[in-house]
């Protein structure tokens, strides 16, 4: 697994020049003859002869056999809505960027992200002849979303409004596909994507639920049909799903922590695990001010800043927030998961090795919600460790 940016430093990267004088940094060729480059803000794969792609772009999206090639595309800053966009669409605008790529705008297929390229994380796996490659870029931290979650808006008239914070998968695989195992290959690459971002505890920014995906990634599969290797199961049972899974769940993982620096270690934090919720530090100094003790909010701030990291106590949220996603889903008894939640509550100085006892029956209330329980039992957990 490297990063795009790892492999420019540490690869002796070709440069050439396209008609136009443009530069391009010649990254990787597949074993099957499929050539990765940079090219200005995007990412090119330029396929050989007989390529089957099914792609989720815009331009030339769906099944063909006739694509030249597939591109990841960074977009201005300055774009917030489609009609910002060159060409004042997000089909003309692929257009216009294929063009100055130098491809056949008829014969190539994009996708955009606000992500950049050298962000991007290239993932190859294999088992005998087969080979399968995973280039994705990935940013969740804005436009994180659940399967489910309410919609941000209603396409009407063919447009819509684009959002920053996207997931991009191009997906190169070394055998010839029919198209039914192409489409089955989208449905396993998609959940190895929401298995990481499940591993990741990556929040929704539209529920309290956590992120399955973002409301604009998109896809690119790429097979070959002059492989000898005939497949026809791309589903996790299969050799070729277990490929396709490993590549995507690491690449996306990967390339999530770079873009939107969300890591097993950033996540190990138990402000990070409540932001989901609405919880920040302003709530906790709104409900430490009203507890007996020091009241002095830098300090207060900076304890809780602290003890947010501790891993005991990040254990412990991560029970008691998992209880509530479990009452939210039906699977647990409101009552039964606010009892094992306010046990866990009462516990915390023990937990983390404090010698005073929690005034539970004093500073909890069974009347109000087990988040709101939580963050006053941790917030006199910070007072009495400022003591």
């Amino acid at each position: 697994m490297l990063s795009i940016k790892e492999i420019i430093e540490d690869t002796e990267i070709i440069i050439t020049k396209g008609s136009g004088q443009t530069e391009r940094k010649i990254l990787f060729e597949t074993s099957s003859g499929e050539l990765a480059y940079i090219q200005e803000n995007s990412l090119v794969v330029k396929l050989p002869e007989g390529r089957k792609t099914l792609t989720t772009s815009w331009l030339n999206g769906g099944y063909h056999e006739d694509m030249e090639a597939v591109f990841n595309h960074k977009i201005p800053h300055r774009s917030y809505a489609a009609g910002d966009l060159e060409g004042g669409s997000v089909p003309e605008y692929l257009r216009i960027v294929a063009d100055r790529l130098e491809l056949a705008p008829e014969k190539a297929s994009g996708m955009l992200t606000t992500a950049n390229m050298e962000n991007a994380i290239v993932v190859s796996d294999s088992f005998r002849a087969l080979e399968v490659t995973a280039i994705v870029t990935a940013g969740v931290e804005i436009n994180g979303g659940r399967a489910g979650d309410p919609a941000s808006y209603y396409q009407e008239d063919e447009r819509f409004e684009p959002v920053g914070g996207t997931i991009n998968v191009i997906l190169l695989i070394g055998a010839d596909l029919p198209e039914y195992a192409m489409s089955r290959a989208i449905i396993t690459a998609t959940e190895a994507k929401s298995a990481a971002l499940q591993q990741l505890i990556a929040p929704s920014r539209y529920s309290n639920g956590l992120a399955t995906g973002t409301g604009t990634d998109m896809i690119s599969v790429v097979t070959d049909a002059t492989s000898q290797m005939k497949l026809t199961d791309a589903g996790k049972h299969s050799k070729l799903g277990e490929l396709i899974g490993n590549c995507v769940l690491e690449a996306v993982t990967k390339a999530v922590g770079i873009q939107s620096e969300i890591t097993p270690i950033t996540q190990r934090d138990m402000l990070v695990r409540l932001d989901r919720f609405g919880v920040d530090e302003a709530q906790y100094w709104k409900v430490a001010s009203t507890l007996e003790g020091e009241n002095k909010k830098p300090r207060f701030t900076e304890e809780l800043r602290k003890v947010s990291r501790n891993p005991a106590l990040v254990a412990a949220t991560a029970s008691v927030l998992h209880i509530i996603d479990e009452i939210s889903w039906g699977l647990i008894p409101e009552n039964a998961g606010r009892k094992a939640a306010f046990s866990i509550m009462k516990e915390l100085p023990k937990m983390l090795d404090m010698s005073v006892a929690m005034p539970a029956d004093e500073i909890l209330n069974e009347y109000n919600s087990i988040l709101d329980n939580w963050v006053v039992a941790t917030s006199w957990i910070v007072k009495n460790r400022m003591s």
